[in-house]
């Protein structure tokens, strides 16, 4: 008998069913891809799909930066963009939000020129930051970028 065939033999007395596809224990709650953001989160406002490749761990780390800061939640008012939402909005043709890798973002009593001023400070962040009236935003473009 192999190791791998004792140990699934031992496992099926501890209880485990080798029928059953069971979830990693990775601490985060069904649905959630960080500690504080759900995937729907970052789905198109049209048409409710992610981006295929999901989100980019550098941009949930970014993101989770900005919550641990701050001490509030982070409010997501666009992830992944299809192709026609980011048109319908104005977007740019070459947007971040198309790859998946930007996140529009509000956090409840606090002005986005200060959400700007943390992310913008933020030491190694190649990324894009910009600052908007209602928002700021935010994306792992891979080299630096503000406005």
């Amino acid at each position: 008998m192999t190791d791998i065939a004792n140990l699934e033999a031992w496992a099926i007395t501890q209880g485990y069913d080798p029928d059953v596809e069971y979830q990693v224990d990775t601490a985060l709650r069904p649905g959630y891809v960080s500690q504080h953001f759900a995937l729907k989160e970052f789905a198109c406002k049209c048409c409710g799909r992610t981006h295929k490749n999901g989100v980019p761990t550098q941009l949930l780390d970014f993101l989770e930066d900005i919550r641990t800061h701050f001490g509030k939640p982070v409010n997501i008012n666009s992830g992944y963009r299809c192709p026609n939402h980011n048109a319908a909005v104005g977007g740019a043709k070459g947007s971040q939000h198309l790859k998946g890798t930007a996140a529009d973002l509000w956090i409840s009593g606090v002005d986005p020129q200060k959400v700007y001023d943390f992310a913008d400070g933020l030491v190694g962040h190649a990324g894009g930051v910009g600052d908007y009236d209602t928002f700021t935003h935010i994306d792992v473009r891979g080299h630096k970028a503000r406005w």
